[in-house]
């Protein structure tokens, strides 16, 4: 069986969440309880990927993340995947520079989408996630479409993410407002699906609270993760 290696911190409850996914993906395929995943996970610091992408220094993002993957594969990591959406940003590049295979977050999401048949989806996210193209380019590639909110909604919805979700607060007000959003994006711009480009916004935002599809990019990412140890 392949061995992961997960880069987490990213933030701490997501990590939280994908460590609490593999383990239930995973006890699902094999068909019990009496037995759990061996895997590696270096956590990393969210506020330093944070800064070198707001300060727009690239390279140094993609120094700090091709460190952190080298680390598992120095250690017998035999695949790797980044526990977030916001550093796929430079995914690209540390895949050049290191050795084993990534899963990339996007594509997978991508796939999911495409599965659907959707023309038109929104993107929920980090202002980086929402802000830069590395999300959207898979889909403009190939003909369709991603809305993202106006850039007052982006700067709310990303200081809520860091200040609230990031720290596992769920707050009503908040969830309220995401939806107020998300449904302005139905009403103005025909969105057919929202992505949940944070892998936080589960917490707050669920399938029951809207009347079209929500893509939980960490749900995805999780089950071709533990698909990929079988393989």
């Amino acid at each position: 069986m392949k061995k992961l290696g997960l880069i987490g911190g990213l933030g701490p409850e997501s990590t939280v969440e994908y460590y609490q996914g593999i383990i239930s993906k995973y006890q699902e395929r094999v068909g019990t309880k009496e037995d759990l995943p061996e895997f590696l996970i270096n956590s990393i610091n969210m506020y330093k990927v944070f800064e070198l992408i707001d300060s727009n220094q690239i390279d140094g993002l993609t120094d700090y993340l091709t460190d952190a993957v080298k680390k598992l594969e120095q250690i017998g990591a035999d695949y790797a995947a980044i526990s977030a959406n916001t550093p796929h940003i430079v995914f690209d590049r540390v895949q050049e520079r290191v050795q084993i295979p990534m899963i990339s977050i996007v594509e997978e999401t991508y796939q999911a989408v495409q599965e659907k048949g959707l023309q038109k989806t929104g993107l929920l996210g980090t202002k980086f996630t929402m802000e830069h193209d590395f999300f959207k380019t898979p889909f403009s590639e190939n003909n369709k479409t991603i809305v993202v909110p106006t850039a007052d909604e982006q700067s709310y919805i990303h200081d809520k993410i860091v200040k609230e979700l990031e720290n596992g607060i769920v707050n009503e007000q908040t969830k309220a407002d995401y939806i107020d959003i998300i449904n302005r994006m139905i009403d103005e711009n025909n969105v057919e699906g929202m992505i949940l480009g944070c892998t936080e916004l589960p917490m707050i935002l669920k399938d029951d609270d809207l009347d079209i599809p929500l893509f939980n990019t960490t749900e995805i990412h999780i089950s071709k993760i533990v698909e990929a140890m079988f393989n």
